[in-house]
């Protein structure tokens, strides 16, 4: 960093990634300030700088030194910061440029024989509330929430109808009949876990197998919308709130019961119609509003990818006249981005519900379905470019109808 960047810094005051500190400050308060930064996005502390942005300089002997020993023994993990020193920002006074990185697990201050977790909120550095740091750790890739216990549920409560189709179809496996061994296979392949002395579902199995999900997990299906225009409207053309397990049921390879993902899929073919065109001038071709593919691996996408930690809210799948717009909750997993995603970058937040979906044919292997499936089919039928949008605690999926 140089003097000119040094200064404008301190000019622009603290804020979600820039504090100010003297260097005097006690060893336990600088690591929190250094864990509070990498619990966030990263940033820097310039020690030697008050708080109102005026230069006081740096006063202690030994400073980088002193640093490093606090990431080392005031912070779990430890964190090594970078260092520097920009000599005479002001006539004889000196500031010391501390940068951390976004950590890629959850970081606390160790102090006292006590863990506190920190986060930067705002120019603030504040202990975060325990449903923070459920979500920290879950982004971090530190907590699978698919493999908690739902308190209350049994093996009762799955539609082993759609388990047993899940193994002898799909997965070409045996599956027993004696509930024993039922509970076996099924807590061996993380479907049901022990809770407390009982047998209970985990969430991914009730979210894939259950006969009645939304009963214990009332955030884990979809609100659908379709308006008549371009904008939101209380004149909705159809309302519905799609719930259910996300699987879908078959008898002797005869369709039964959809599960979410396809009845969400319906929602959209009835409530969009079809396209006519001419072809050789002669024959009329229909064609469905959207890509049919493009859709389902939209609605997947959604599905797979949400941070099921939200639980005040669903999944919002909403058809405009012009567009179609699937809203998952939750910001991007494990440092994806939008731009990450449109060359087909894996990550995801709730592995087993994937592999699952995966083994039903709904992704791509190779974890290409956002390039292959939604933005070449999008930009091949419809000539139109899809919009990924991380927007606040929502990711917003955006497909257009061609023009």
């Amino acid at each position: 960093m140089i003097k000119t960047e040094l200064l404008e810094l301190i000019s622009n005051g603290e804020n979600s990634g820039v504090e100010f500190k003297l260097d005097t400050i006690e060893n336990h308060r600088f690591a929190k300030e250094l864990v509070a930064l990498a619990n966030l996005q990263g940033g820097v502390i310039l020690l030697g700088v008050e708080d109102s942005g005026l230069i006081s300089g740096i006063t202690r002997e030994n400073l980088e030194e002193w640093v490093m020993t606090v990431g080392r023994d005031k912070i779990r993990p430890e964190i090594v910061p970078y260092f520097e020193v920009i000599r005479n920002v002001e006539p004889n006074k000196d500031v010391a440029v501390v940068r951390v990185e976004r950590g890629w697990t959850v970081h606390h201050l160790w102090h006292n024989n006590h863990r506190t977790y920190f986060i930067r909120v705002g120019s603030q550095s504040r202990e975060m509330s325990s449903e923070e740091l459920e979500r920290l750790f879950q982004q971090r890739g530190s907590l699978r929430v698919e493999l908690r216990p739902i308190s209350g549920t049994s093996i009762d409560d799955l539609d082993l109808r759609r388990a047993r189709d899940y193994f002898t179809r799909i997965r070409q496996q045996d599956f027993p009949d004696d509930p024993s061994a039922i509970k076996t296979v099924l807590a061996n392949t993380e479907f049901l876990v022990e809770d407390n002395g009982n047998v209970a579902c985990t969430f991914a199995g009730l979210a894939l197998f259950g006969k009645n999900p939304s009963r214990f997990l009332p955030h884990i299906g979809i609100d659908a919308v379709a308006y008549p225009g371009t904008e939101e409207d209380y004149a909705s053309t159809e309302r519905a709130t799609i719930q259910g397990p996300l699987t879908p049921l078959f008898a002797d390879k005869e369709l039964v019961e959809n599960g979410v993902i396809e009845q969400a899929v319906d929602f959209v073919k009835r409530n969009t119609g079809v396209t006519a065109e001419l072809q050789g001038g002669v024959r009329r071709v229909e064609q469905p509003a959207y890509p049919v593919e493009a859709v389902r691996e939209t609605i997947v996408n959604a599905v797979v990818h949400r941070d099921y930690l939200l639980s005040s809210t669903s999944i919002q799948l909403s058809v405009f006249s012009d567009r179609l717009e699937v809203v998952s909750p939750g910001r991007l997993p494990n440092s994806i981005t939008p731009d990450r995603m449109r060359i087909g970058c894996r990550a995801s937040r709730n592995q087993l519900i994937k592999d699952v979906l995966r083994d039903y044919g709904y992704l791509e292997h190779m974890g290409m379905g956002i390039p292959r499936k939604v933005i070449k089919l999008m930009r091949d039928v419809n000539k139109t470019e899809p919009d990924l949008i991380e927007q606040g605690e929502s990711f917003i999926v955006r497909l257009k109808r061609s023009s």
